[in-house]
Parts: C-alpha cells; structure tokens; sequence
C-alpha cells in the first residue's frame, strides 16, 4: 500500500486553531480542526476535535508528558464523543496512529 498523505495547518496556541488532512493508505480522505484549549510547553496539550463532516460532534483530546527513566511517558486522554460508536473508531484510529508512532520512534 501507498503510504498516508498528511497535511497540517497549526496555531499551537491558547485559543489558536489547527487543521489535518490526511489520505489513509486505502485511499480515503480525512480532515479534522479544532481549538487549542491549553499549551503548556513540554507538559500538556488540551484541544477540541472534530471531524470536518461532522463539525456539531466536537470531543476533547489531553495529551500530558512526564519525564520517566528512559524518557518521556505520554498520556493520552480522548473524551466527550458523541456516542460509543464515535468513541470505538476513534479508539481504532488512535491506536493504529500509535502502533506506526510506536514504530518510526523505534
């Protein structure tokens, strides 16, 4: 497969917003926006999520860092969604985002 296209507008501030855009390997595009709620450098990351065609379903992402002994310990907390649904396929999502972090990292 074709490897994902990813496009990125960001104001990583306070009150700032961003954009993603991206092709998934088979194909399908996705687009997501929010507001920047919190930005606390090297410790917290708080914003609203949404998908561009479903903008009325806006859900919250946290994103936390903490020094560990072999480096940092990311927490990642997603919450708010509009229904179960919503929150399994973002939970499908997230995690096949993290396997492919988990292994450009490695």
């Amino acid at each position: 497969m074709k490897p994902a296209t990813l496009n990125a507008e960001l104001d990583v501030r306070a009150g700032g917003r961003y954009r993603i855009s991206f092709t998934r390997d088979d194909g399908e595009y996705f687009e997501a926006g929010g507001i920047y709620r919190e930005v606390v450098p090297h410790e917290r990351l708080v914003f609203t999520w949404a998908w561009h065609s479903t903008p009325e379903r806006e859900s919250l992402v946290t994103i936390t860092l903490k020094p560990d002994n072999i480096g940092t310990l990311m927490i990642f907390h997603h919450a708010q969604f509009f229904d179960e649904a919503a929150r399994d396929n973002h939970q499908r999502g997230w995690s096949s985002f993290f396997n492919k972090l988990d292994s450009f990292v490695a």
